[in-house]
């Protein structure tokens, strides 16, 4: 149920404890209530049916017999002053058709039916199938006797009737004793009362006990809770510091032995991305999957305007050619990186190694990036050159092609084997940009299309080279400029 449903396991444990407690007390008072009353009303009518049957067999019989009502009344007038909680007490007469001939109060004398109480209860007490019997009414009127209300119109009593006989069994006449129950319902109150502190002293007691059982349960559990949390924020050195030898100890052990395979199994796949990363590029990633690499898939693909830049070593088959295979790729490795780092400070990324190219590509919306890449990688060349020819070694020279266009980024391949790559006409034409590099002996060439794009020409030495050239494969003239290897104001 909903107005049940806490947050907490703290005010869940002492809601169920204090409900719980509640539940029993409640049922305990009414126990004890309704036993008290029981028994409290079973003694008064024990009493005055014991006192009813005696007046009725030993003292009434022979005045009655006698007619001598003048008695009676004296008697039935001490029993009402000795006796407060009865209302009324009445002696009929069966030779009279039942009249009242004595009574107290005085008021009821002479009367059949007295109007003190429902006219049913009279003729039950009259008519009695035994010599006594036992009714629980109601007064009709206010009582009064000597000047005391005895009894208010409404209020309960008990009516004990027994009949009045002579010793050879004859009955000659009844009497009715009304006695209230306003002293048994005060009786049974006060105890109620009692009952009701005793249960409140308990209750205080319980909500306490709760109270202090519910904080050495929820703490715990509270604290593996902001543990669990420091671990979701990514914190998967913290433990959870619970001592206590019971269950929620068990559960504290068994949480820091998951948290300390969670940190193995993050730390593995977090090297295992960085790995991932090295064959396939960040920004790579975020653009064929944006929802994570685990979700790549076969032909996902998205079209961008990008900047290829195409790098290439010039005479490399010859050169390799009097390498030992060892050798080759010491050299490609140290070439490449040098090559890399300038390409990566300025923003771009390497999509692909073929052999000694490196095909490189930058998403910026200007293309000066791409510029300022080539220019530092022929800087990086001229120290890489130096290095090698202090050991004796032979310089290498290298062409660089730009161009800005149109490609699609995607996912190649099959379930088993996906490749990651780049294609479009764009990417064509860079590659052919740089191989025209020797036919024009320029170290770096890039098209109008990146001119064009460029935030601050100023910044570059451009030249043209050729203002319609026609690329192998390809129908339609282009512009090329031949890109000095220096910033013009030496801004990085």
């Amino acid at each position: 149920m909903k107005f049940l449903a806490f947050p907490s396991i703290r005010m869940q444990l002492m809601t169920a404890v204090t409900m719980s407690s509640l539940t029993l007390l409640g049922l305990v008072v009414l126990l004890w209530a309704n036993t008290g009353s029981h028994l409290l009303r079973q003694q008064k009518l024990n009493e005055a049916q014991l006192f009813s049957s005696l007046l009725s067999r030993t003292l009434f019989p022979n005045h009655l017999a006698e007619q001598n009502w003048s008695q009676i009344r004296l008697n039935l007038d001490v029993l009402l002053r000795e006796n407060e909680d009865y209302v009324y007490a009445l002696v009929s007469d069966s030779r009279r058709g039942n009249q009242i001939v004595a009574a107290s109060s005085s008021e009821f004398q002479s009367q059949y039916i007295p109007d003190i109480v429902p006219s049913e209860v009279t003729n039950k007490a009259l008519n009695l199938p035994e010599q006594s019997s036992v009714i629980e009414t109601f007064v009709l009127r206010d009582i009064e006797f000597s000047g005391s209300l005895r009894a208010k119109r409404g209020e309960r009593i008990i009516e004990i009737a027994s009949d009045i006989q002579l010793l050879k069994g004859e009955k000659i006449g009844t009497l009715r004793l009304g006695i209230s129950l306003k002293p048994v319902e005060m009786a049974v109150a006060k105890i109620f009362n009692q009952t009701l502190a005793v249960g409140g002293v308990g209750f205080v007691l319980g909500i306490i006990l709760a109270y202090i059982l519910s904080i050495r349960l929820s703490k715990p559990i509270q604290s593996l809770q902001i543990s669990a949390a420091k671990i979701a924020a990514g914190d998967l050195e913290h433990r959870a510091e619970i001592t206590s030898s019971d269950e929620i100890g068990a559960l504290a052990a068994s949480f820091n032995e998951m948290s300390m395979a969670l940190q193995d199994s993050f730390s593995r796949l977090q090297k295992t991305l960085e790995s991932f990363e090295r064959f396939v590029p960040n920004k790579f990633i975020a653009a064929i999957a944006p929802q994570g690499i685990e979700n790549i898939k076969v032909g996902v693909c998205v079209i961008r305007t990008m900047t290829i830049l195409f790098c290439d070593i010039r005479g490399y088959t010859s050169m390799s050619e009097a390498m030992t295979p060892g050798e080759i790729f010491i050299f490609l490795n140290d070439y490449l990186a040098c090559m890399g780092e300038a390409i990566s400070k300025t923003g771009g990324f390497i999509d692909k190694y073929i052999g000694d190219a490196i095909m490189a590509l930058f998403d910026d919306k200007a293309t000066d990036g791409a510029l300022k890449a080539a220019i530092l990688m022929q800087q990086s060349l001229d120290k890489f050159n130096h290095e090698r020819s202090q050991q004796g070694l032979p310089e290498i020279a290298v062409g660089i092609g730009i161009h800005r266009g149109e490609v699609v980024m995607g996912t190649v391949g099959f379930t088993c084997r996906i490749d990651s790559t780049v294609v479009g006409d764009a990417v064509n034409i860079a590659s052919r940009v740089e191989s025209i590099t020797k036919y024009y002996n320029c170290g770096i060439l890039v098209t109008d299309a990146v001119v064009l794009s460029l935030s601050q020409p100023e910044l570059f030495s451009l030249t043209l080279v050729d203002e319609s050239v026609k690329l192998r494969g390809k129908d339609e003239a282009i512009a090329i400029y031949q890109l000095q290897d220096k910033i013009l104001d030496d801004k990085p």
